[in-house]
């Protein structure tokens, strides 16, 4: 009789899965292609708040902020590898109501940073229309198009998205590179004319001080790489390698940007500009830089936003398979294997986003969610070494010096809370309250859904309690 109950209960499906089919290029093309766009642009409101001293000051400062973030999400990244990164690492390490905020705090930075990019797209094609005389072109069509093409590509499958990715990445960088020697910085006759454009701190160090809140988006979405540690196929040497040699390029290309655009443009100007190496581009006189800066600006706008997609899916898609949302955009598509719903579902919100207009207030809500985050990762960090010392579990990677790393993390993000208050103090407490009032859904009312068993998909032994 049991065997019949057996042989007629019906088979359980077989939970479609992610495909492992990234390697160490495509972290690499994930990471960089979303943040080389602070390259071409927002970084330069830094130099706003502190000079252009101020803005050098800041990109190295919250470089090592970011360095900070990429050593940790190394390490625990690659011991929890599941889409969602962050999100993934709260759940296993903190618990529910954290777990939603991070996962939250992803969703909210990459689709304004999608929503930026997209942004930055129209202006640049409304701009050079202009110069050809067609000063009336509408930017919002390409703001869509350029959202729904990239949208179609991540549901179409992400090994072509990030292989593509990585071409128009490599491509933006090599501008920058280009430009640099272009400009013969050795030269001390050619057009660079920092010793005449360089003024010290016009503001002083509180200048400095509030620089750091667009310091970030010299970096902001590295971060990003863990949000596909669940596709990549060997996680241990991939996202270690990919994520600091992204790091690495970055900081980089973040010196080089500084450089040439101090270099040639007054300060005054640079700090307001909205495509600002372009810009200097158009100053050095040569119509091959001037074209080929449009081409990289353009393509590291597409790469940022094309990798947003990727992340902040991935982000959604992890919180409904455990139901922090609703389970519908927890979907895997049977043929391309991607989180297609939650892709589809992101594109009206970017769109949204872009449509305000307001590049500098979308980026003030995009680094105020990351810094929410990296928050989260300084006192996570601690906390996963503690209830899991080395040697408990297996690592793929240990990153040195803790607790070194989380405790300068938590100090340069509480030094950016207050410079984000210096500038955009309205805008950091609505996010608080957006987030708190989110957290008090979660708790009232989502909360019931959540499986807690379910969630917890690392073979670990139980967790050293704290003394």
């Amino acid at each position: 009789m049991t065997d019949a109950t057996t042989a007629s209960a019906p088979p359980q499906p077989q939970r479609l899965q992610l495909l492992r089919v990234l390697g160490p290029v495509h972290v690499w093309a994930l990471g960089v292609g979303i943040v080389l766009v602070g390259e071409f642009m927002g970084w330069n409101f830094s130099v706003a708040k502190g000079g252009a001293m101020g803005s050098l000051i800041a990109c190295w400062v919250i470089g090592l902020l970011y360095t900070c973030v990429a050593m940790i999400d190394s390490e625990v990244t690659s011991t929890v590898a599941a889409a969602g990164g962050q999100y993934a690492q709260a759940k296993h390490i903190v618990g529910p109501l954290m777990a939603f905020n991070v996962g939250m705090y992803l969703v909210m930075a990459y689709t304004m940073l999608e929503a930026a990019d997209a942004l930055v797209v129209g202006d640049l094609l409304h701009q050079v229309a202009g110069q050809f005389g067609y000063a009336m072109l509408d930017p919002k069509p390409f703001v869509v198009l350029t959202i729904a093409v990239l949208a179609w590509l991540n549901y179409r499958g992400i090994f072509a998205t990030l292989s593509i990715n990585f071409v128009i990445t490599a491509v933006a960088f090599l501008t920058i590179v280009v430009l640099f020697f272009a400009l013969k910085p050795w030269d001390p006759t050619a057009a660079l004319h920092h010793k005449e454009l360089l003024t010290g701190l016009p503001y002083g160090w509180i200048g400095v001080i509030a620089a750091f809140q667009f310091g970030i988006w010299y970096y902001l979405g590295i971060e990003g790489t863990c949000q596909a540690a669940e596709e990549v196929r060997s996680v241990g040497r991939s996202l270690p390698l990919g994520t600091m040699t992204g790091m690495i390029t970055l900081l980089i290309a973040a010196s080089l940007t500084w450089y040439v655009a101090s270099g040639l443009v007054p300060w005054q100007y640079l700090g307001q500009a909205s495509v600002p190496l372009f810009d200097t581009a158009r100053l050095t006189g040569s119509r091959f830089l001037e074209v080929f800066l449009f081409v990289g600006t353009l393509f590291s706008a597409v790469a940022s936003a094309n990798g947003t997609i990727t992340d902040a899916a991935r982000a959604w898609f992890s919180m409904s398979r455990d139901r922090y949302m609703p389970q519908w955009f927890g979907a895997v598509h049977p043929r391309f294997r991607t989180p297609f719903r939650a892709v589809v579902f992101l594109v009206p919100v970017a769109v949204s986003f872009a449509f305000t207009g307001l590049l500098d207030q979308v980026i003030t809500f995009s680094i105020l969610s990351g810094l929410l985050g990296y928050t989260f990762m300084s006192f996570n960090m601690i906390k996963f070494r503690k209830q899991w010392p080395l040697g408990s579990i297996k690592r793929a990677y240990t990153h040195p010096f803790h607790p070194v790393p989380a405790i300068t993390l938590m100090a340069l993000c509480i030094t950016t809370y207050f410079a984000t208050y210096l500038g955009y103090g309205s805008q950091l407490l609505a996010m608080m309250g957006f987030y708190i009032v989110a957290s008090l859904w979660f708790h009232f009312h989502r909360y019931k859904y959540v499986r807690r068993a379910d969630q917890f998909t690392m073979p670990w032994p139980r967790p050293r309690l704290s003394r």
